[in-house]
């Protein structure tokens, strides 16, 4: 059993609190995960439960932490720099039970992962490896420790749709119990029993938190349902407290008027509204006291805001792109053992109109080297405005600036007022738009990029990824906005409710090149 106690985390740099008091117990069995909006805290919560001091640098946390007897493995959002250097083989050396494991043991595992038997013993570098082959990687050491606990950040981040299932399948039939960030909302909804939510209200400076010991589906719609409900009770108070309020002015005039006429050769006239005012004034404090007690309405954290202009409109005979491609190589710098294999052979896609193309493929098919290809090749052209989201955002972000620094062309002030509503309408705080942008979540990255497309006025979006980093809340949202988007989509997911909702074509990335597929091919749904 994992529990925590009276935990308080509070960020050393604007000392805002990201968690207040508190409490959770991890059972045996139980399939918790944790989602919030972008920068809540998740993963700095599960970082301090692997272990405290991950996040000494920049927070304080005050709580209590009980795992005794448990062995834990943590999966970090990102590769810690220590290991980027090291070789696939030298990763898996530094775990001490990789020596103890039989053949068998470990070619079951690598085929459960989607990867060959050998690729343990590869001397390519871990920083060389695609998104998904990194998140493979850590998987499997973590599973060859044998841990009784799972904290996993992000473990549905760049795996293959193959991959995601058998993640769901790991985690459904886990004997550990497993605690894990996700914005996979098709992997949260098939496998969580428990939901804990961490929320930032009132411009981030109230935190709140709820844990559910229910299904994903279940959590959402009783929420909803409590909220309608409170939400109805506090108008039906609202009204019933303006009828009493009107009724009190009427009788507080009459008497106010009642006093001022009165004739001071009646005293006992005059005794009588002394205590009628006296009524009046102990109705007034009656009716305080009640409206303190009365139903408030429900206070939620509310979802991002985005739109890309409605003036982007595609002709629907233009043709957009018209890519061939004989042979694909891997693009991966390996230092001295720098590697470039074939990937694919005869590669060739065509794009007219306003299609939405989504590309699917195992993790290390070579998707992303692909879309970096063509997104080379669209961003050159004059006839339309192509804009790219690459899966490692550091390519086009200056960490060392603040979000509205990296938005803003000109500087001007009317410039800078306009983007700092457009990041406040993205739920960034008056803090977070003054931090460098390195020291913000993944997700809140992930929002400037967007807004920059936004910003723009693309008419092409080329995007790796686009819905990895943010929550199950600002997904929908995210996923409405591009279904309605009136020009080109060229992306890479493996995300099934945004290939579902967004995409109009499906294509499957093999040695053999771009393969259409029908959409319940590559959702396996």
């Amino acid at each position: 059993m994992l529990q925590v106690r009276n935990l308080t985390i509070t960020h050393k740099k604007d000392l805002r609190r990201i968690l207040e008091n508190f409490h959770f117990v991890l059972n045996p069995g139980d399939k918790a995960v944790m989602i919030g909006e972008e920068g809540n805290g998740k993963s700095t919560l599960l970082k301090w439960i692997y272990s405290p001091e991950l996040v000494e640098s920049y927070v304080d946390a005050e709580g209590e932490r009980i795992c005794t007897g448990e062995r834990l493995g943590y999966l970090p959002q990102e590769l810690p720099a220590e290991d980027k250097e090291k070789s696939v083989y030298e990763f898996f050396c530094a775990e001490p039970a990789f020596w103890e494991q039989e053949p068998k043991t470990l070619s079951l595992l690598a085929k459960n992962l989607q990867i060959s038997p050998d690729f343990y013993y590869r001397e390519q570098r871990m920083e060389s490896l695609s998104g998904g082959e990194k998140v493979k990687v850590q998987m499997a050491r973590i599973l060859i420790a044998q841990p009784t606990v799972l904290l996993l950040d992000e473990p549905s981040n760049d795996i293959d749709i193959e991959t995601l299932e058998w993640l769901e399948r790991l985690i459904l039939e886990s004997k550990q119990a497993v605690l894990y960030i996700s914005h996979d909302e098709t992997l949260i909804e098939r496998t969580a029993n428990v939901v804990i939510h961490l929320e930032q209200l009132r411009r981030k400076t109230v935190s709140r938190y709820t844990v559910s010991r229910m299904s994903y589906g279940e959590y959402m719609s009783q929420r909803s349902a409590r909220f309608r409900n409170q939400e109805q009770a506090a108008l039906n108070e609202k009204r019933q407290e303006k009828i009493r309020l009107e009724k009190f002015r009427r009788i507080q005039q009459q008497v106010e008027h009642a006093q001022n006429a009165i004739s001071r050769q009646d005293p006992h006239g005059g005794r009588l509204l002394k205590k009628k005012m006296k009524a009046v004034k102990s109705m007034e404090k009656r009716y305080d006291r009640e409206a303190a007690d009365m139903v408030q309405m429900p206070e939620e954290e509310e979802a991002i805001f985005l739109k890309f202009g409605q003036d982007i409109n595609i002709p629907s005979g233009k043709v957009i792109l018209d890519f061939t491609l004989p042979q694909l190589f891997s693009q991966r710098d390996g230092g001295d053992d720098a590697e470039r294999r074939m990937l694919a052979e005869n590669v060739a896609l065509k794009i007219r109109g306003q299609e939405k193309i989504c590309m699917i493929g195992r993790n290390g098919a070579g998707k992303t080297t692909l879309l970096k290809l063509i997104a080379e090749e669209l961003l050159k052209r004059q006839d339309i405005r192509a804009a790219y989201m690459p899966q490692n955002y550091e390519e086009l972000l200056d960490l060392n600036l603040n979000p509205v620094e990296y938005l803003a062309e000109t500087g001007d002030k009317e410039e800078v007022t306009r983007i700092r509503t457009y990041l406040g309408s993205m739920k960034y705080t008056a803090d977070e738009m003054s931090h460098p942008i390195a020291e913000l979540s993944g997700g809140q990255k992930a929002k400037i990029l967007l807004l920059k497309m936004s910003l723009s006025g693309a008419d092409v979006l080329i995007l790796d990824e686009p819905t990895r980093n943010f929550s199950p809340l600002s997904n929908p949202v995210i996923r409405e906005v591009l279904a309605e988007y009136h020009g080109v989509i060229i992306s890479i997911s493996h995300d099934r409710k945004y290939i579902r909702e967004v995409c109009d074509v499906i294509y499957r990335l093999s040695e053999s090149g771009l393969e259409r597929v029908y959409l319940s091919a590559a959702t396996r749904d």
